[in-house]
């Protein structure tokens, strides 16, 4: 979506009641009954691109007090709003492996949409899962494996209507590059589908969310807004899905084949020049023509109505006003996950940093741009301190911590002194190095949503280099200071070879997107004040050719299967510069006494379908415990990751993530890290039975700290 700034309405403030679906139909149903065929025609459309308060809006309904519906970007705040903090983007908060803080985070994102008035905030993001590590929008989403990907979509979402506001599932489906979007096929095999792709869906569509965005490509050859096998047999029947389907902005292609396909809503009700309007009165003709069932229309208002219902926005919830002041204390939360985020790739000793005489800041993304935090439309550049990549996901920041700020307020209490170029360019480098302690060097890698072309990316990444000449900004600060730091903020993969390569490169700080608090945090992990915690949420390759996927000009065959990201460099035995999982502490953590239990059954889930699928799939059927201690001597936090190895029969990949605990420990101290495997967790689709089925044979569990560091394993057979 991409969308001018518009105007407001003024806001007051209120608290939610929620219903259940049941409860929340009830109350659709006798609505539903006082609405005239155009009531139900305007609460299904768009009122049309820019003309209303919200890049996304419906026209109000007096005969039930329904109002103007008000839709706002994005998945790490609102977009356009003057009095809103910017959080950490999803990849970000994924990295943290914290399942209370990105809850939290969803909550407070929420608070502050409620606060501004949106009902419906467009976010979170499970799709792209980021099958290719150079795919634009990689960023808003939570990560490479669909297990991470649907936990943190289940807590985000719980967070955030747990405040009453409507949470947002998108991009369904298979929307994985920028290039050529609007027109590629994603052409894919129904298992593949299944337990990659959908797999996150059916976490949101767990957590009750009661929204879903379909995306702006074709699926198998039929647009995803209205492939009725997408919207209708997967997400409403086998799924379960409760609350509507809108499109994304502009992705709807016809009147009749959408509606009958399972598509509720349209949006903005118009394409971006206000020329097309494919429902409105069009869909009143097909209607009054028997083109589209008078029942297929009221299911589609019933839905709409439900999903405000069961979040009692019809009780008090506040006009829109995107300049109201709803920062509250939030950033607590943006800090924390910003700072937990962080990954320390290597450290022969460096760090924590403490008290150093001097210190040397190199590169242009030291400092916040110079030209101002937000004076780029959409974060639709890389000039200064990277927080987030750019487009209709973003945010504007409401303050902005850059590092060479905060690491002067730190040296200024230390007594150090701090010599800084800001610039990326190798010449000079000496000047502000020479005589330092350490040398901090920070370069970048950006990307975002393909209406903006930043420095010639279009979107998708070129390449998974630094950018600005990054490499050679390293090798040039390593070769005037035989104590280099390199901290990278980056969307996703960058290939770290030619740095690694520089015998004087001691550190290498993965600093990710932290947002608005990217100095505060950096300083938090760089001096010790914490201890790093984050772990990758996906893998860091020695080469760009190893992940085996990559961005392509026409359709995409999807030829890799189940085999993206780690799943891929295990079955070709590929080793990884930094794997899928990994993160270093200033404390060491050793893991024993794994227990397996359980008694899984062979064959296929038959529960009655709740939302999320067959109500059999999410029993917890094996708990998995392991003893994690802290042997070092400072307090830190171990994401202890749990992956299971199928029967062979199942020819599945050789392991996938299934559980992750985050255990804070005191030095000296352990603690349990407990496993609940769910019967979806070991099983499989079935192309021939369409059901998911627990293949026959033995299971293997292995526990550890990322995915190529699994010191512990138990095995169980399903009987």
């Amino acid at each position: 979506m991409r969308y001018p700034i518009l105007t407001v309405l003024l806001a007051t403030t209120s608290s939610a009641a929620i219903l259940d679906w049941t409860a929340a139909y009830e109350k659709a149903n006798a609505s539903l009954a006082k609405l005239s065929l155009n009531d139900k025609v305007n609460i299904v459309s768009g009122v049309g691109w820019n003309k209303g308060p919200c890049v996304g809006n419906t026209a109000a309904v007096g005969s039930i007090s329904y109002p103007q519906l008000c839709l706002q970007d994005g998945p790490l705040g609102v977009r356009f709003a003057t009095g809103a903090n910017a959080f950490v983007p999803g990849i970000h908060a994924a990295a943290t492996w914290d399942k209370a803080l990105i809850r939290e985070r969803g909550q407070f994102m929420a608070e502050e949409t409620k606060g501004v008035g949106v009902h419906v905030l467009l976010g979170p993001v499970a799709g792209p899962l980021g099958k290719n590590p150079a795919g634009g929008r990689n960023w808003e989403g939570f990560g490479a494996d669909p297990y991470l990907q649907g936990i943190a979509m289940a807590e985000t979402i719980e967070g955030m209507q747990s405040v009453g506001v409507q949470a947002n599932a998108k991009h369904y489906i298979l929307n994985e590059q920028e290039l050529h979007r609007e027109t590629m096929s994603s052409d894919i095999d129904d298992r593949t589908l299944h337990e990659l792709y959908l797999w996150p869906f059916a976490d949101a569509v767990h957590s009750e969310v009661v929204s879903v965005m379909c995306s702006y490509n074709k699926i198998n050859g039929t647009w995803a807004c209205e492939n009725p096998y997408v919207l209708d047999t997967i997400l409403k029947q086998e799924l379960g899905f409760k609350g509507y389907i809108m499109t994304d902005w502009n992705a709807q292609h016809s009147t009749s084949p959408a509606a009958t396909a399972g598509l509720d809503m349209t949006m903005p009700g118009s394409d971006f020049n206000g020329g097309s309007i494919l429902w409105g009165s069009r869909l009143t003709q097909a209607v009054n023509s028997g083109e589209v069932p008078q029942a297929r229309l009221d299911d589609m208002v019933r839905r709409i109505l439900a999903a405000f219902y069961i979040l009692g926005q019809d009780s008090g919830y506040p006009a829109t006003n995107l300049q109201a002041s709803v920062t509250g204390t939030h950033k607590t939360n943006i800090r924390a996950t910003a700072r937990d985020g962080i990954v320390l790739l290597k450290n022969d000793g460096v760090l924590p940093l403490n008290k150093p005489a001097k210190l040397g800041l190199v590169g242009s993304s030291a400092v916040v741009n110079p030209q101002g935090m937000n004076s780029c439309t959409d974060q639709g550049c890389n000039t200064g301190a990277l927080g987030m990549g750019w487009g209709s996901g973003t945010a504007s920041y409401a303050y902005f911590s850059a590092p060479d700020a905060a690491i002067k307020t730190r040296a200024q209490a230390d007594g150090t002194q701090i010599s800084l170029s800001a610039s990326d360019s190798t010449s000079g480098i000496s000047s502000a190095v020479s005589g330092a302690d350490a040398a901090i060097v920070f370069i970048t890698s950006d990307s975002g949503e393909g209406y903006i072309t930043v420095e010639n990316n279009a979107g998708d990444r070129n390449n998974l280099d630094p950018w600005h000449n990054g490499n050679d900004l390293v090798k040039a600060v390593a070769a005037a200071s035989d104590n280099v730091i390199v901290v990278i903020h980056s969307v996703g993969p960058v290939i770290l070879e030619t740095i690694l390569a520089q015998p004087n490169v001691k550190a290498i700080v993965w600093a990710g997107l932290p947002s608005q608090e990217n100095g505060n945090a950096l300083v938090d992990i760089l001096y010790g004040d914490a201890n790093p915690s984050g772990k990758l949420p996906y893998t860091i390759a020695k080469s760009a050719t190893d992940y085996g996927t990559q961005v392509v000009s026409g359709n995409d065959d999807y030829k890799e299967g189940l085999y993206v990201d780690y799943r891929k460099f295990d079955r070709d035995e590929i080793e990884p510069r930094y794997e899928f999982g990994y993160g270093l502490s200033y404390t060491n953590f050793t893991y024993s006494n794994i227990f397996v239990d359980g008694r899984p059954t062979a064959g296929p889930a038959t529960g009655e379908v709740i939302p999320g699928g067959r109500a059999d799939l999410w029993e917890t059927i094996i708990t998995v415990t392991v003893t994690v201690e802290n042997t070092g001597a400072i307090a830190g936090a171990e994401v202890a990751q749990l992956y299971v190895s199928f029967p062979e029969s199942a020819a599945a990949p050789p392991k996938q993530l299934r559980g992750f605990e985050k255990l804070f420990l005191e030095a000296g101290s352990s603690d349990i890290a407990a496993f609940n495997v769910r019967r979806r967790d070991i099983s499989i689709w079935d192309v021939t039975q369409k059901e998911w089925v627990v293949p026959e044979g033995t299971f293997t569990f292995s526990v550890g700290g990322s995915s190529r560091k699994l010191p512990l394993s138990g095995t169980l057979d399903s009987i």
